[in-house]
């Protein structure tokens, strides 16, 4: 961070503290170790103040791990989690120009809960595939999951969970919210994983399919985004060529 001697860059620096031990407090997991960088100034002015946690997962059972690639045609795709209209400083707004002030916000008792949800139906056996929705929001996981798997899917944004009223498809594709997962899930497990999630925000939003089509319907039931997995993964493998 930059000169903690100028108020702004104190305060900011405090904020950020505070919030480390709220969060840490909320999810029960302690920070046990950390340093500094301070006074990172020039006279152009302060760097772009960078927070970094690095966090480790055990696993009891390796066997039980979950991979993001879609598994079986017919399996039904889940979004856990609720989807606000919070894309500011998101990827989608960077490729079309925009910054944004509607910086995704962490609900922490909800966050806590569905990640609880997540790991104890993974434990359970019910999930096949999982990928947050982070980066790049449903869009961008739900690319990376069909073309992982070789597999396409059919999505519904109408079906999406959402906080607040999102009248536009594109925020429900690249709203970054936090602590939302997109699964799937075999249809022979969905009563039982939908009793699982019963105390948190889910919905049946699409499905896998045979075929290689990746396909979006919009808010009005019409075709939004079409093409194929092999496209998606061509694109994306574009930018790892130098």
């Amino acid at each position: 961070m930059g000169n903690p001697e100028k108020p702004d860059r104190l305060g900011g620096l405090v904020r950020a503290c505070q919030a480390c031990y709220k969060f840490a407090k909320a999810f029960c997991t302690p920070f046990i170790s950390g340093k500094d960088s301070l006074y990172n100034e020039s006279p152009l002015g302060p760097v772009n103040p960078t927070l970094l946690i690095t966090a480790i997962g055990v696993i009891p059972d390796v066997r039980k791990a979950v991979s993001l690639d879609l598994k079986k045609p017919g399996n039904l795709l889940y979004i856990i989690g609720e989807t606000y209209p919070e894309l500011g400083g998101s990827e989608y707004y960077r490729l079309k120009g925009f910054q944004g002030n509607s910086v995704p916000k962490v609900r922490a008792e909800t966050a806590k809960k569905i990640m609880d949800a997540v790991v104890k139906a993974v434990d359970l056996g019910l999930i096949s595939a999982c990928h947050d929705l982070s980066e790049g929001g449903l869009g961008v996981a739900a690319a990376e999951m069909a073309f992982t798997g070789g597999y396409g899917l059919e999505i519904w944004l109408e079906k999406v969970p959402v906080g607040e009223r999102i009248g536009r498809n594109d925020f429900l594709l690249f709203s970054e919210s936090n602590s939302r997962f997109l699964v799937e899930v075999s249809s022979s497990h969905r009563e039982e994983f939908e009793r699982l999630m019963n105390d948190v925000p889910h919905a049946a939003v699409g499905k896998v399919t045979k075929t290689s089509s990746f396909c979006i319907y919009g808010l009005n039931g019409k075709v939004v985004v079409e093409t194929s997995v092999d496209e998606l993964l061509e694109h994306w493998k574009s930018f790892l060529v130098i």
